[in-house]
């Protein structure tokens, strides 16, 4: 049984890649392994060991953004690290973190910011906003914690400057246990609110 040419593998691999970060560019699309599962019937692709793994994927997503968006790509993630950074000042009681595509820089324009909070009452997130005149919805996140443990956290949806923020409560000692990224499967990057006002001067 004659094995696959490495490199055709390796090239059809690369443009699996791409075609779903054009995917997650264009369209908006969060889900890794949608934009994956998109790609991949557009090249007539059904062998699942070809498919490019996130880490793969997030990269070419930050290459298109650069090739493609350039300047366009920069001002909003600027515009949405400004807006993540005015919600944490709101919201800075509940010590939140910056995580996500806004964090790190592949957000596109339909990317929400999302946000980490630390309470042990939840509800006294929700309080915050209706005391300052912030319209939200309250939700609920399921979240990785490891490969084996999956829990639900409240959240809240809300909109500053029509930019739209989904933010999770944690109790106050889950600050020190970052969840697992969608992207790597390491611990999630977290960012307080002096390192996105280091961001945005950078």
């Amino acid at each position: 049984m004659a094995k696959k040419h490495p490199v055709r593998t390796e090239n059809l691999r690369r443009a699996l890649a791409q075609e779903a970060a054009r995917v997650m560019a264009e369209h908006g699309v969060r889900d890794f392994l949608f934009a994956k599962r998109k790609a991949a019937e557009r090249f007539g692709v059904t062998d699942n060991a070809v498919l490019p793994k996130n880490v793969e994927i997030e990269a070419a997503l930050a290459e298109y953004q650069r090739l493609f968006r350039g300047e366009s790509h920069e001002e909003s993630l600027y515009a949405q690290r400004q807006v993540a950074l005015e919600a944490m000042k709101r919201l800075k009681a509940f010590e939140p973190r910056l995580v996500g595509p806004v964090l790190t820089g592949t957000a596109t324009e339909h990317s929400e910011v999302q946000i980490h909070l630390f309470a042990d009452y939840p509800e006294s997130v929700a309080i915050s906003l209706m005391d300052q005149g912030i319209p939200h919805e309250v939700t609920e996140r399921r979240v990785k914690m490891n490969a084996e443990r999956v829990l639900a956290y409240p959240g809240l949806s809300f909109e500053i400057d029509s930019q739209q923020i989904e933010a999770t409560v944690f109790p106050t000692d889950a600050i020190r246990q970052a969840p697992v990224s969608p992207v790597d499967g390491k611990p999630m990057r977290r960012a307080n609110v002096e390192d996105v006002e280091q961001l945005l001067k950078s």
